[in-house]
């Protein structure tokens, strides 16, 4: 007989990030959003993602490898654990797991900056030089794109930034709306001799990829067309775009492109607060990005993740040539609790990214690193469980643990038929559940477990019989969401 093997990789943070939908931007709370953390409650902060000591955070900002340092910014708000006076705090790490806390790196100061500091990312141009390119609100309350330098490039952690004076660099002209025109990309080079970056936009209803060209780096002209613009999609923040080789799981330059290579268009919708990504062609000599129709352009597009999980941004990591996402995962604490507790928000445990052999998603992986934060190993091997049966694991707490799982099966005779029209995972999982018996399924974990299972939150799978293979199902009954992990080869 042979064993079909499904490996499985768990992490237990029991601090409960929602999975709900929230309201399209941030709420302004004015009498909280300057409240100094008297104290920072502990209980429920995790030890496998990133947070900073104190107060609220939200998207990941510029992260980039440079000189042998990881360098993460993000979102913060230094005076109080609510959405407010944000900056782009920085922190740095050589691991991307033991991270250092800088001081904020942009902060508003300026007129083109003055009513708010956005989001946007960090380019590392020919000769090493880094750049960061992000959103300012000037006096008109008007989205405009500025840059900022490092002081002292020879600093091994860049600790201070300046923003020279001929910013803003990008403004909004009279077809672009003023009040939804933000979060610039990464650039990549052309082999024209010119630069590119892409920043979000609307247009009525429509979401826009607002396409720029500079070849200095400051001089930016806007394209004629967009990269790329979807209707009935809303706003699209926080956009990235990025290619992905055909024939490998390592990470190519922002830059590359060629016969190997598809790219991958990801926008955060700011209706629904999800995102959604496609893969398609970039055609360079007329810059425009097709997607493949393998999937939706549009709301019911692939998802890097299906649970709470925003503003994600990636990058080109040279040192082990991957490419790296991170995603901000916010929480359904109330103001009020917020406040009490200190802080708000994680950023998500970076993930290696990949092209699935098949061309039509991606896959993705935790970082290796993440391994080094394993503690007291408790291990159980060759346990046969019968249908109905539980087996509980002994020797680990249950506010957050790690865990690789093997299910082994003798054969898949049983497998259900996989139904073709069954195109949105998420609503498989709610319509089979983690109650309905299958042919195979489901079987998996219960976590959140009270001691006599009055009370848990199973993470289950379910195995159909397609044409020619076999599908798998991963969902977690509670919340109605899907991951979808990968081992990489």
């Amino acid at each position: 007989m042979k064993a079909f093997k499904f490996l499985f990789l768990f992490f237990c943070c029991f601090y409960l990030i929602s999975l709900c939908e929230v309201e399209a931007s941030h709420k302004v709370y004015s009498e909280f959003q300057s409240l100094e953390a008297a104290q920072v409650k502990q209980v429920h902060r995790t030890g496998f993602h990133f947070q900073p000591p104190k107060h609220w955070i939200n998207d990941p900002n510029g992260p980039m490898y440079f000189n042998g340092v990881y360098h993460l910014f993000y979102q913060y708000n230094p005076k109080g654990a609510v959405w407010g006076n944000i900056v782009w705090a920085h922190s740095v790490s050589k691991d991307m797991i033991n991270w250092e806390a800088l001081d904020p790196a942009i902060y508003p100061s300026k007129p083109f900056d003055i009513n708010g500091c956005w989001s946007g990312s960090a380019t590392v141009l020919p000769g090493n030089k880094p750049i960061i390119l992000y959103t300012g609100i000037d006096p008109h309350n008007y989205q405009v794109q500025n840059y900022a330098l490092p002081k002292n490039i020879s600093d091994p952690y860049l600790r201070e930034w300046v923003k020279p004076d001929n910013n803003p660099i990008v403004f909004p002209d009279a077809g672009v709306n003023a009040t939804a025109f933000r979060d610039p990309t990464t650039a990549w080079w052309g082999k024209d001799g010119h630069w590119r970056i892409i920043i979000g936009g609307r247009r009525r209803n429509r979401g826009m990829a607002h396409l720029y060209r500079s070849r200095d780096f400051v001089n930016w002209v806007k394209a004629k067309h967009p990269l790329h613009s979807q209707a009935k999609t809303g706003m699209w923040e926080c956009p990235d775009f990025f290619p992905v080789s055909k024939s490998s799981n390592n990470g190519l330059d922002t830059s590359a492109h060629g016969v190997d290579t598809k790219h991958v268009l990801k926008v955060s919708l700011d209706v629904t607060r999800f995102e959604y990504y496609t893969l398609g062609t970039y055609y360079p000599r007329i810059d425009r990005y097709v997607p493949d129709n393998t999937s939706a352009d549009g709301w019911d597009g692939l998802r890097y993740d299906y649970g709470n999980f925003y503003a994600s941004k990636t990058f080109y990591d040279p040192a082990k040539g991957r490419r790296i996402l991170w995603g901000w995962a916010n929480e359904s604490d109330s103001t009020h609790d917020d406040t009490q507790k200190g802080w708000s928000g994680v950023q998500a445990i970076p993930r290696k990214i990949w092209l699935d052999p098949n061309g039509k998603q991606l896959l993705q992986w935790p970082v290796e690193e993440i391994e080094a934060l394993r503690g007291n190993k408790v291990q159980v091997t060759n346990t046969k469980l019968k249908k109905g049966d539980s087996l509980e694991i002994k020797g680990i707490t249950a506010a957050q643990a790690d865990v690789e799982v093997t299910f082994s099966f003798p054969n898949l005779d049983k497998a259900e038929k996989f139904d073709p029209s069954w195109v949105k995972a998420q609503d498989l999982c709610a319509q089979k559940g983690s109650k309905v018996q299958g042919g195979v399924g489901p079987f998996g974990l219960l976590t959140l477990a009270s001691e006599k299972l009055e009370e848990f939150t199973p993470v289950f799978f379910r195995i159909f019989k397609a044409t020619d293979k076999h599908v798998v199902l991963l969902c977690s009954d509670a919340s109605r969401f899907v991951f979808f992990f990968t081992k990489p080869p």
